[in-house]
């Protein structure tokens, strides 16, 4: 397979399952990190793009938590139904590809339970292909999908029921995708219109998404916080 196929073997073999609680404290975790980290992603915005960015984080946020007050959700689905509703409240481009890949996840696993490792790994590979759907984004672009391909790539290849072992690899994977940004061009969104002024900043989006992958890491250890140090 090529490096950025979604196939539906994603995960194939890792069907341990995730704890009872996956769901409130992955996007606990979610919320708490791209809230935290909105003023870094806002200045990688601004050196390679339009700065829009961490604004549109901060409106996401807030909109996902008034949808966790307003519906108390006890559910996996429920939960990150809140934070897929927050993004499609935010306009410009990422707000609807945010809301969308996590649309995806959160059809991951039944109605009234956590998924498994298996079923989480194919929301996202699911959720990558929607985004590339709609982003026409490919790897190498410079956008989100340059640290989501490489989480999901780490997620089938992991081959161990262990989840905590195998998010673990797939936050490294996402990391390293995102800081590789630095030294790309974009092809798409508004940092395709600054070209090589871009290079050297890491692109904001990716950052996010490895964000988003090191939240379910840690959701999955039962761990509250996540590592942003890297981002700069």
């Amino acid at each position: 397979m090529t490096k950025n196929s979604t196939s539906s073997q994603a995960g194939t073999g890792s069907s341990a399952a995730l704890p009872d609680d996956f769901g409130r404290e992955f996007i606990t975790l979610t919320h708490q990190t791209l809230s935290g980290a909105a003023e870094a992603l806002g200045d990688l915005d601004r050196r390679a793009g339009d700065g829009d960015f961490g604004t549109n984080v901060r409106v996401a946020m807030k909109g996902a938590a008034k949808n966790i007050d307003d519906d108390s959700p006890s559910t996996y689905r429920q939960w990150v139904t809140a934070m897929y509703m927050g993004w499609l409240g935010v306009g410009g481009t990422s707000g609807p590809l945010f809301g969308m890949f996590f649309r995806d996840v959160s059809k991951a696993g039944a109605d009234d339970s956590a998924p498994t490792l298996e079923q989480f790994a194919q929301a996202l590979a699911d959720g990558q292909a929607t985004v590339q759907k709609y982003g026409e984004a490919k790897v190498g672009d410079k956008t989100m999908i340059d640290a989501l391909d490489p989480a999901v790539t780490a997620l089938r290849e992991a081959g161990s029921s262990d989840p905590v072992q195998a998010l673990a690899a797939a936050e490294e994977a996402a990391i390293g995708g995102a800081r590789d940004t630095a030294e790309s061009t974009a092809k798409r969104g508004r940092a395709s219109y600054v070209g090589d002024a871009a290079k050297g900043v890491i692109d904001p989006g990716a950052a996010a998404m490895a964000l988003v992958i090191g939240a379910a890491r840690a959701a999955a250890a039962g761990e509250k916080d996540v590592d942003t140090s890297w981002i700069s």
